[in-house]
This record gives structure tokens, C-alpha cells and sequence, in this order.
């Protein structure tokens, strides 16, 4: 049907506009005289589809606006609803509560946006007058609580407006809230919008979103902070940091914060909430202090802990239960900061009263938004942040691969960034709730290690878990093996590990400081090489030997913090590309090198090393990933070397 795919056409196109949607609000529809189709909640319009709509007959529908309900707010909400359910010809769909609101427009598409721009002229003091002067052929709704009041004010002045001037109002401004766009094309919506965005545009200056620093003492704080959300049984929360101009001239002080410190809008209550944390101190220390204060007064009052917590100069700290919930957080709160600085043109900004904040809060309705945008399955490390060196190929990137399918934010760092951007995109386009992204990463190198670390906290708040993967090997007997390639090989497989512990460590222990119940993990991808010597394949077996003496020592260090330090130690991953590459991989280097007896070719490799497992398999990934998993889910060992070699070595 060619109208549902020019519906389809126009909520994409908006949806994926962050100028005209943030966090997936909004809803546009299609009607015909029989039958209207509009989003179901819980689908966002960016990516929707036709199954995305649900389908109401309007035969129902439009006896609604003359039907008497209730005067009791619960039970006419609770009528209203049936009456939508009733009307709903695909029940596995819900409608948007303002499908009543589309109804009522008579024109054949109406979209329905929360325009940053728009709002700053909503969310304004002179809202009414200026919207009034530049728009007089649109309807001004003043605030008015969602649901069925809403939709009957709009109903009645729809007639009112039709009645004086014998047309239908194709724009409907509602205050705090956003607004309504009707035409008979989507072109002609289209022109609208942008005719409306022209005018404001030319009204209100554009805010400074530049880029400021973010301080180092960032890797300091937010792992505390996030800490102390995620404490007595809250569960781990993702921390995601902003700072920009904008956030600094909010963020510069109390006074200043308060102007973005009261909701504009339902969507601001719905995923924000309707109070959040602001810390001003002067050293670290003091930062620490105060936002544990406010934190644990702030759930004592309310039940669960902030969205919120802005701490002046060092960034706006969105708060959620997983990646996705934390980055809504930070989109709705800084488009937030963006109404509030438009609308200093239109008058200075004005937030939602105390009645309609709390009508929100406790609206059934946009609890259950919430409830979708907040739903996922629960993964074996849900919610914890880990990093994986060398994880842009290989091993690597199927430890990490299989660790996001159980939920954790990953961290691909390598020095690959062309093959490391890729596998990020690959793995976004499989995540759920957590994300994955990029640091190129030198672990030889303790600056670029900062570097990671702090990219690590700025995105996800938190650095639960280290796996040190990035490994090298070089071949070759004593009379053989260049010595360069020996320190090559000491250098990334021995000292990295005693590196990259260094720094992992250090943000660890202050993490399990701000919890009594809290644990973290330094894990070595290490080798059944660490656990018995191989010919001809010293440079690399040294380095695995000396790693587990590492793990042994660092874990006797790090049990009175609760890290674990563990190893894992793979047999051979004769399919990744360290053993199967066609010219630098293990089996062309082993059979150049003269380490298996005998060998005429890569296949008389391959299966000589398959000879010795017992399981007669390769390792895997997926094998790897199920011991790291064990290693990190158990709070009973820790400097452990555990061999996953299928029999290859057995230990006594």
C-alpha cells in the first residue's frame, strides 16, 4: 500500500533526526475513513516498519470524543484504554496513548514530533503570545495532563477553531509538550515543518554544543560514582560523561543548574525522572563526598538512585540500568540544556509546574514506556564493562564477540583501527541493550593505556572486567629466533600484562573500595604454552611462563581488594588467523622453522597438533569465553591458571 510506505517514508526520516526526535518520541499515522494506522508504543520511529503500526477502526474511535467517561481520573483513563483496545484490529500491538489526538485531525497524515527547536518556544515563557504572532493559523494548547483530557481540549477547540473560520487547524502547538502536524501528503508535511523551522530559527540563536576536555581526574571519580548507584543490590549501572560548552554554562553553578534542573517535558520525566543531583567541590576528594551524600539521601527519598548527577567541571553523568538506557538519559538531558537556551529568546525558559510533574510520574501510561525502553534479556555479564586487547580479529574478537552476547559493554582495543572499526560496527549491529566501541590501543605503551582507560569511563562509567589477549608469536630455534624478535615478544605477551594490570587495577580497587560486595577481574589470555614448554617456540612459551607467575603474584596483591586475577589457557585456535594466515601464521612459520618432524606441508601441521588433543579438536572462542566467565561468576579462586586444551594438558 503505497500510503504506509510513504508513512513509513516520512517517520524514518524524522525519527532518524535528532532535531526532531530524541529517544524514540513522537508518532505519526495514517487514516482512511475506516481504519487509522499509527506507531505502537515500544517502536521507535527511526527503524520502523509496517509492523510497526497498530491498526484501529475509526468506526470506534470516533465516538469517542462525544462518549461520557468517568470523572475519576483512573477509572476514565482505564475506559479510554478498553475503548482503544476495542478499537485495535491487531491486538499483539499497542496503540500511542495519542491515537485519539491523530483521530481527531482530519487530514489523512498527521506527525506528531518534539522538535528541540519547537520545544524552546513550548517551553518558554511568551509561548503563547509569540506562537500567536508567528503562527496565527495554528492552534496553542496550554499545558494539559496526557491522555483523555488532552485529547478532549484538543477535540473541543478543533470544533471551536472549526466552527470560526470553516477549516481544519494543520498545526497544533501544545505547551511542555511538542506538536501535531496534519496534511493530505506527506510533502505537504514535509513543507511545514520546514517553513516552521525557518521562522523559529531565524528567532532563536543555535546553542554551542563545542567540544571541552574532559579532566583526567574523570578515571578518579566516575568509577566511584557509578559505584555507589550500583551498591546494596541496585544493580550495575552504565555511567556515560558529556561536557561541552553547553554543559559548562549549566553546569557552572547551582543557580545556573537550576534552570535545567526541573523537567520541560513528560518525555524529560519519563526517562530522566523529575529531580536529579547536582556536586560542586573543588578537589576530587570533595566531589566523592558530597555525591555519595546526595546520592544515598537522594534514594532514601525517592527509592531508586538519580539519572542525573552533574558535577561541575567535570561533565553531566547520565545514569542507566544498561548502555541504551544511559545514553537516552544523556540525549534527553542534554536536548534539555538545548530548550533551555532557545528558549531564553522567547522569554527565558519554563519548566512543567509541581501537579504535572507528579501526574506524569505516576501516570500508568508513561510507566509503561519505561518499562519498554528499559526491557532485555538478562546475559551471564550483564552490565559490566570489559576490555579486550586484541580484540580486532582473531581470538580476540571472538572472546569479545561472545561476551557481548551475554550482555557486557565491550572495549576493543588494538592497534588495528581499520580492522578494530569494523569489528566494533559488527558487533553494534548485534547488540541489545550494551554497545561496543574502538580505542586504538599500543598495551606496550603506558600512555596509550591511559588513553584506553579514560575512553573506557567517559562511555560506559566503569571498568569491571580486563582481559589481556593481545599476544604475539615468533618462531624459531636458538640459532634462529633474531633476539629483537625475542624482546618483541617479552615485551607485548610479559611486560604489556604487567602494564595494562597496573592501570586496570588502580580504577579497580577504587571501585571495590565504594563496595563491600563488589568484585573485579584482571584476566590473561595465557596458553597451554604457559603450562608446558614448546620446542623451538621459546620466546613465546618464556613469555606465557613468566605471565603465570604475574597472575600468581598479582592475585596475592589484589585478593585484599577483591580482584581476581586468573588465567585462561587455550589450546591451539588452529582456525583463527594467528595459526591459519598463509604467510605469517603459525603453521607456515612452524613448518619453515622444521617443528614438526617430518612435515611436507600446512595440513601435516595442522594434523600433527590435532594428534595430541584428545578431544581431536581445535579450541575456540566460544570455549574460552565459557572460562571466563567462570573466572569472573565465582568469588572462590583467584591466581588460577586454568587449561582449556581439550586434554592436550592435563593437570595433576
Amino acid at each position: 500500500m503505497k500510503e504506509i510506505e510513504n508513512l513509513i517514508e516520512i517517520s524514518r526520516k524524522y525519527g532518524a533526526d535528532s532535531r526532531f526526535v530524541i529517544a524514540g518520541g513522537g508518532n505519526t499515522s495514517f487514516k482512511t475513513a475506516e481504519k487509522l494506522w499509527i506507531k505502537a508504543s515500544g517502536h521507535a520511529l527511526a527503524t520502523i516498519d509496517e509492523d510497526g503500526f497498530a491498526v484501529l477502526d475509526r468506526a470506534v474511535l470516533n465516538k469517542m470524543g462525544t462518549k461520557e467517561y468517568s470523572s475519576e481520573t483512573a477509572e476514565r483513563e482505564a475506559q479510554v484504554k478498553k475503548d482503544l483496545a476495542i478499537a485495535c484490529i491487531t491486538s499483539d500491538r499497542r496503540p500511542s496513548v495519542e491515537t485519539s489526538l491523530h483521530n481527531c485531525m482530519n487530514f489523512s497524515y498527521v506527525v506528531h514530533l518534539h522538535p528541540t527547536l519547537v520545544n524552546g518556544l513550548m517551553c518558554s515563557k511568551n509561548a503563547e503570545s509569540v506562537c500567536k504572532e508567528l503562527f496565527p493559523d495554528a492552534l496553542y494548547i496550554e499545558y494539559t495532563d496526557p491522555g483523555y483530557t488532552l485529547f478532549k481540549k484538543v477535540y473541543d477547540r478543533i470544533a471551536v477553531h472549526r466552527a470560526a473560520t470553516g477549516k481544519e487547524p494543520q498545526v497544533i502547538f501544545l505547551q511542555n509538550h511538542g506538536i501535531f502536524v496534519g496534511a493530505d501528503s506527506t510533502a505537504e508535511i514535509e513543507k511545514i515543518y520546514d517553513g516552521i523551522f525557518a521562522e523559529l530559527s531565524a528567532k532563536a540563536a543555535a546553542p554551542d554544543e563545542a567540544k571541552v576536555d574532559i579532566p583526567d581526574s574523570v578515571t578518579e571519580i566516575v568509577p566511584v560514582v557509578r559505584q555507589i548507584l550500583s551498591r546494596g543490590g541496585r544493580g550495575l549501572k552504565t555511567v556515560k560523561v558529556l561536557r561541552n560548552a553547553l554543559t559548562e554554562k549549566y553546569l557552572s553553578s547551582a543557580e545556573a543548574f537550576s534552570n535545567v534542573s526541573v523537567p520541560f517535558t513528560p518525555d524529560m520525566i519519563v526517562y530522566c525522572k523529575s529531580e536529579y543531583v547536582y556536586v560542586d567541590a573543588a578537589s576530587a576528594e570533595d566531589v566523592l563526598r558530597q555525591a555519595e551524600e546526595k546520592i544515598e539521601a537522594f534514594a532514601a527519598k525517592r527509592g531508586f538512585t538519580p539519572k542525573v548527577v552533574a558535577v561541575k567541571g567535570l561533565g553531566l553523568l547520565s545514569v542507566g540500568d544498561d548502555n541504551k538506557s544511559a545514553q537516552i538519559v544523556e540525549d534527553v538531558f542534554a536536548d534539555a540544556m538545548k530548550i533551555a537556551f532557545c528558549a531564553e529568546s522567547f522569554g527565558g525558559p519554563h519548566a512543567m509546574e509541581p501537579a504535572w510533574i507528579d501526574f506524569i510520574d505516576n501516570w500508568e501510561v508513561e510507566n509503561y514506556r519505561r518499562k519498554v525502553a528499559s526491557s532485555a534479556s538478562r546475559g551471564m555479564v550483564e552490565g559490566k564493562t570489559i576490555i579486550v586487547t586484541g580484540a580486532a580479529q582473531g581470538f580476540g574478537q571472538g572472546i569479545a564477540q561472545e561476551l557481548l552476547k551475554q550482555g557486557a559493554n565491550i572495549v576493543v582495543a588494538d592497534l588495528n583501527d581499520v580492522t578494530g572499526n569494523a569489528t566494533v560496527e559488527e558487533f553494534n549491529n548485534m547488540a541489545k541493550n550494551n554497545k561496543a566501541i574502538f580505542v586504538k590501543t599500543n598495551v606496550g605503551d603506558l600512555d596509550s593505556l591511559a588513553t584506553l582507560m579514560k575512553e573506557t569511563i567517559v562511555t560506559f562509567g566503569a571498568l569491571d572486567v580486563f582481559v589481556s589477549n593481545a599476544g604475539v608469536v615468533r618462531a624459531g630455534g636458538l640459532d634462529q629466533l633474531d633476539p629483537k624478535d625475542f624482546d618483541f615478544v617479552t615485551k607485548i605477551n610479559y611486560y604489556a600484562f604487567f602494564y595494562c594490570s597496573r592501570l586496570a587495577s588502580h580504577i579497580m580497587k577504587l571501585e571495590t573500595a565504594a563496595d563491600p560486595e563488589y568484585f573485579a577481574d584482571i584476566i590473561q589470555v595465557n596458553s597451554k604454552s604457559g603450562l608446558a614448554g614448546s620446542k623451538a617456540n621459546y620466546a613465546y612459551a618464556g613469555s606465557k611462563f613468566g605471565g603465570i607467575g604475574l597472575i600468581q603474584s598479582f592475585a596475592l596483591e589484589l585478593a585484599p581488594f577483591r580482584i581476581k586475577v586468573n588465567g585462561i589457557c587455550p589450546g591451539n585456535f588452529l582456525d583463527g588467523p594467528l595459526w591459519s594466515d598463509p604467510v605469517k601464521g603459525l603453521f607456515v612459520q612452524y613448518l619453515n622453522s622444521g617443528k614438526v618432524p617430518g612435515a611436507k606441508n600446512v595440513e601435516d601441521v595442522r594434523e600433527y597438533y590435532l594428534s595430541k588433543v584428545p578431544m581431536h579438536k581445535g579450541c575456540t572462542p566460544l570455549d574460552v569465553c565459557k572460562a571466563i566467565i567462570y573466572a569472573i561468576e565465582q568469588t572462590g579462586e583467584t591466581g588460577q591458571a586454568i587449561p582449556v586444551t581439550g586434554g592436550q594438558v592435563m593437570l595433576a
